[in-house]
């Protein structure tokens, strides 16, 4: 529980419970609770001057030693996180920023919970005010700075009266929540997620035609990537056909090279809204098949009879294209394209002009009309349904803040946009099919109300050996705030690859969709079967996977001493991840990601049950703190008490998945705890029901949440209590290896009312058996 502090502003110093965040707050930089604002906790900070901008910077005070962790954007496109202690620190384009300060010693994974009980987490929000758009920065006078902007030079103000919200307690993940909470109130522009319906495909194995065919995709190149990973034994029941499916034309400027990275050909535009020929039966290049039944409908219906396909979504650029629409394109001429020219946010040049930018800037974009974009999305979207599509990757979203002149500055276009996307998803797509992709500015995020899926962080790039540890610390830490928004996705990976499964792993703890972009026929599938059960569903964790308490002021990638480790949630265990991201990171200095240690060290930490934030959520009531820990790779199953930690050492780009299951007294002398699929990387992931069942001689059966409180009613008569046997029943989803701890050997396992072997280590007191259908009834007796 988060016990709301004070927030003050005293003698120019910003006071959170008494301690100082900030120092010099200038005058015209004021408070309003949000209690006066119709929410119950934190407080919005407001700004004032002379002088009516369109762009404003505003000095907020000093800040100085304090550990703080913020998301940053680094380009246009994308946030990574960024640690420091001082004003200074602050990237350009910060949208979150967490504070540390403590009563007593620094913060460590050695530390009890007292310690961590007199810690204060303070998160500043900068927020969309009106028609502006806020952010944070720092300066070289320590001071952090309140950026206001509008897009447009014509939109100006004097000031904001709630561009940054702050709110404080004891509990950092529960701070973050009440305040996303408290500005949804307070915005009325966006939803929690929490408040979303997730998509099916979250529970699935999928496939993404990207880094297999780049923009040469084709309905023949689909096919064999499906029967690929099905003839594995790892079918994909859900398909992404990725950028190379629509109709473009390259840009009819002349004397202009047009730029192509990475297969993304970002000088050309939509010219129709239907698919190109590859994708029509018989389809030639230069004709067109006008009946539907003859284009992309026929694959899409193919693929889900062939290969028991659940979902299916096809990939389109908020824009339309990485262009957008071709000015007058025959039977388009009613979305009123225009062309526009991008105008950057001096943050965003500050920290990374990026190569699409510039080539946009120069090709120019043609922009739908925004009061045509419902009609434009509408009519796609309805398409692309009737054809047995299931949902859109809308990418490229963030170009919309530079476009905003003319149309009311950069939060009136992504509003005016977002709110027709929005309909346009809830009218044709019902399982709320939809994957924000490149949209990493507050401006999409606090004016999204469906959309529950987004990409967590810049893509995963195969052939690039600076961004695998930088992915995997990028979409945790990312998650800490994009995770109140929508569902993190943590993107793509090649199962086939030196980095495999450091990805795979991160996937399996991440809460988001799983899937890969293999070629046909490249694929690893051992790695594969351990994240991907026989009839292709994933055993997927119930939240955003997150960096651990002890993890979030530390940076893990250029420290060269810290693991990363990251947490999440089963229905009856926790789950850990431990890795070593060490080696590389954003560079301030080069704009770019860059290696800073050629040869990053062994690093040793270690785990606690604790570091499951909120582990005590599936614990039995008194529950003493002990927990039975699994190591996915080191197989080994051992009892911690509340006190105790595992040490781990792992080597740059090594990792290890702990399952973490709070023991449950069940007799006395008698403990159990639930491990789960031990082959796979989530383990605990597979239980799916759990109960416990009482038998004693002479009585009768009992069934209660927590055996162990009956012994009190049956000795209260003062006679002798008989030896019970303890029944624990359990559903399971998959099939392999099935492990638990158990404090006495097992009487006997059965598995769908079948007495099955089982081994039993009686110095871990692991016991293990073989299970064989995808869903069974697991009872073992004690």
């Amino acid at each position: 529980m988060t016990v709301t502090l004070n927030i003050n502003i005293v003698n120019g110093e910003l006071l959170v419970q008494g301690k100082k965040v900030l120092s010099g707050v200038p005058e015209n930089v004021y408070m309003t609770p949000a209690s006066q604002c119709g929410s119950m906790q934190g407080t919005f900070i407001g700004v004032s001057s002379k002088d009516n901008r369109s762009t404003h910077v505003f000095p907020l005070g000093v800040l100085k030693d304090l550990r703080f962790m913020s998301c940053f954007r680094f380009n246009l496109w994308w946030m990574t996180q960024a640690m420091g202690n001082c004003g200074r620190d602050v990237p350009f384009e910060t949208q979150f920023l967490l504070l540390e300060s403590e009563d007593g010693s620094p913060l460590s994974s050695e530390m009890d919970l007292s310690v961590a009980n007199r810690t204060t987490y303070t998160v500043f929000l900068p927020l969309i005010d009106g028609a502006f758009r806020a952010s944070l920065q720092g300066n070289a006078r320590d001071e952090l700075e309140l950026c206001l902007e509008s897009g447009d030079p014509t939109v100006q103000t004097t000031g904001g009266l709630h561009p940054l919200f702050i709110h404080a307690g004891s509990d950092p993940f529960q701070v973050i929540y009440e305040a996303i909470k408290t500005v949804e109130m307070h915005l009325e522009t966006f939803k929690h997620r929490e408040k979303k319906k997730m998509p099916g495909i979250l529970d699935y194995f999928g496939w993404c035609t990207w880094d297999a065919f780049y923009t040469d995709v084709s309905a023949e190149g689909i096919r064999e990537g499906l029967k690929s990973l099905e003839v594995g034994g790892t079918p994909a029941r859900f398909l992404i056909i990725d950028d190379g499916w629509q109709s473009v034309e390259t840009s009819q400027q002349k004397n202009i090279a047009v730029e192509v990275t990475a297969g993304t050909q970002l000088a050309k535009r939509l010219n129709h809204i239907k698919e190109n020929y590859k994708f029509q039966m018989g389809g030639k290049h230069g004709q067109r098949q006008e009946d539907p039944a003859l284009g992309l409908q026929h694959i899409v219906r193919e693929v889900k009879e062939k290969h028991g396909l659940k979902y299916v979504y096809v990939w389109h650029a908020i824009t339309g294209y990485w262009g957008g629409l071709e000015p007058g394109a025959t039977g388009m001429e009613h979305y009123e394209s225009t062309m526009k020219f991008p105008i950057h946010s001096p943050g965003v040049l500050t920290n990374q002009p990026d190569l699409a930018m510039d080539s946009l800037t120069v090709h120019g974009l043609g922009l739908v009309h925004p009061k045509k974009v419902f009609q434009f999305y509408n009519e796609l979207h309805n398409y692309l349904a009737d054809a047995g599509v299931d949902g859109v990757k809308v990418d490229v979203q963030n170009i919309l803040e530079t476009l905003g002149a003319g149309f009311g500055g950069r939060v009136s276009i992504t509003r005016q946009y977002h709110q027709a996307l929005d309909a346009s998803i809830a009218h044709n797509f019902p399982d709320n099919g939809c994957i924000s992709c490149m949209s990493h500015n507050t401006d999409g995020l606090y004016s999204s109300k469906q959309t529950a899926v987004v990409r967590a962080s810049d893509d995963f790039w195969p052939r690039d050996p600076v961004s695998h540890t930088i992915h995997v610390a990028s979409v945790a830490y990312n998650s800490l705030f994009l995770g109140e928004f929508m569902q993190p996705d943590w993107d793509m990976f090649h199962s086939l690859h030196p980095a495999a499964e450091y990805h795979a792993a991160a996937r399996a703890i991440g809460g988001c969709a799983v899937y890969v972009s293999d070629k046909p026929g490249n694929h690893d599938f051992d790695l594969l079967k351990k994240l991907v059960l026989p009839d292709g569903s994933v055993l997927r964790a119930q939240l955003p996977g997150r960096p651990t308490r002890d993890c979030l002021f530390t940076d893990p990638t250029r420290d060269g001493k810290s693991l990363l480790k990251i947490w999440n949630m089963n229905k009856y265990t926790g789950v850990l991840g431990a890795f070593n991201c060490q080696g590389a990171g954003w560079s301030k200095i080069d704009k770019m990601n860059v290696i800073h240690d050629a040869a990053p060290k062994t690093v040793s930490g270690s785990v606690h049950a604790r570091d499951v934030d909120m582990l005590r959520q599936v614990a039995p009531e008194g529950w003493n703190g002990d927990c039975a820990i699994y190591s996915y790779r080191g197989g080994e199953l051992v009892c911690l008490p509340k006190s105790a930690a595992l040490p781990v050492t792992l080597a740059v780009l090594e990792y290890d998945v702990f399952t973490v299951s709070p023991i449950k007294i069940l007799a006395p002398g008698v403990g159990f705890a639930p491990i789960g699929l031990l082959k796979m990387f989530n383990s605990g992931g597979a239980i799916t029901a759990l109960e416990y069942q009482l038998v004693v001689p002479g009585q009768q059966i009992y069934l209660v949440e927590e055996p162990e409180e009956l012994f009190g009613v049956l000795a209260s008569d003062g006679n002798e209590i008989p030896i019970p046997i303890v029944t624990i029943r359990m559903t399971v989803h998959g099939c392999g290896q099935f492990g638990a701890y158990s404090s006495l050997r097992p009487r006997q396992c059965l598995v769908d009312s079948v007495v099955v072997d089982f081994s039993y280590e009686h110095a871990s007191r692991l016991v293990t058996f073989d299970t064989s259908d995808l869903v069974q009834n697991v009872i073992i007796q004690i």
